[in-house]
């Protein structure tokens, strides 16, 4: 297990992920899967990987990783938390077992050294993980480093919202609150969007039945996700686009929400970037 130097955030502040996905785990089965290899798919704008290299930085579930080499890629994951690591490797031994094409390891975005080590990638994969580090600016431009030259950068971050300071704040709370004061604060969240779905007279059962439609995920398990989420930063579209110029790469494709109120949290935007040295 390489070493790796903490994080930005002071660990007993931080939520623990890993626990969450392994509960998801016992969720996952071939619909869900076939579904997250579709969102990459569109992701990517390719529906092969035949040949190429995939980083997974912040890998949690694995499922991602798991929609990548079935996609043809070599796959090399990686995550901070330890649970996370393990429900990874997990995942890669119940469909892949003994894969040589898949490495799975314990590494921290933040830490130099263990990056050094990575090499580069074709393609640079990092879905909702970024803005958890507690230093999300360095997190994207030591993750936009690993990509190889014409190589790809797809991330997703969550999109700044007027109420960001007060979701900063709930995180935080969350995170150290009792397992019996977190559930109580689930019950709240769901009852007052239920409320929400049944004033815009939208259909929230059906909209829980479908969410495995979104990249494969469980509604309840990523409301968890949502309301822990701690360290916590969000960013505009317009600054991301200003950060990768600087970092020297070129937009391909993004999927963005204009800015909202964020009564309900702020959701992820998707970009796709390609480092093409001399732009």
């Amino acid at each position: 297990m390489p070493s790796i130097q903490s994080q930005h955030a002071d660990d007993d502040a931080r939520f623990s992920f890993g626990e969450n996905w392994r509960e998801f785990l016992h969720h996952i089965d071939d619909q869900r899967i076939e579904i997250a290899e579709k969102a990459l798919e569109s992701l990517l704008g390719k529906l092969r990987l035949d040949g190429l290299t995939f980083l997974d930085i912040g890998s949690g579930s694995g499922l991602s990783s798991l929609a990548a080499r079935r996609l043809g890629a070599r796959v090399h994951s990686f995550d901070y938390d330890p649970q996370s690591v393990a429900c990874t490797l997990a995942l890669r031994d119940r469909y892949c077992p003994g894969d040589a094409q898949w490495a799975v390891e314990q590494g921290s975005i933040l830490d130099p050294t263990y990056l050094a080590k990575l090499g580069r990638f074709d393609i640079v994969y990092s879905w909702g993980v970024l803005h958890h580090t507690g230093a999300m600016y360095e997190a994207i431009a030591r993750a936009s480093q690993l990509v190889s030259q014409d190589g790809l950068f797809a991330f997703a971050l969550y999109r700044k919202t007027r109420l960001c300071w007060l979701w900063t704040l709930e995180k935080r709370w969350y995170t150290n609150a009792s397992k019996g004061a977190q559930h109580r604060a689930r019950l709240l969240y769901v009852a007052a969007m239920r409320l929400a779905f049944l004033v815009l007279r939208r259909d929230f059962k059906a909209y829980v039945s479908e969410y495995r439609s979104n990249r494969g995920m469980s509604y309840i398990h990523d409301v968890h996700d949502w309301m822990g989420g701690y360290p916590y930063e969000s960013i505009r579209p317009e600054d991301v686009a200003q950060d990768m110029k600087r970092l020297r790469f070129e937009h391909v494709r993004s999927k963005t929400q204009p800015y909202s109120t964020g009564l309900f949290g702020s959701g992820c935007d998707e970009y796709v970037y390609r480092w093409a040295d001399g732009i």
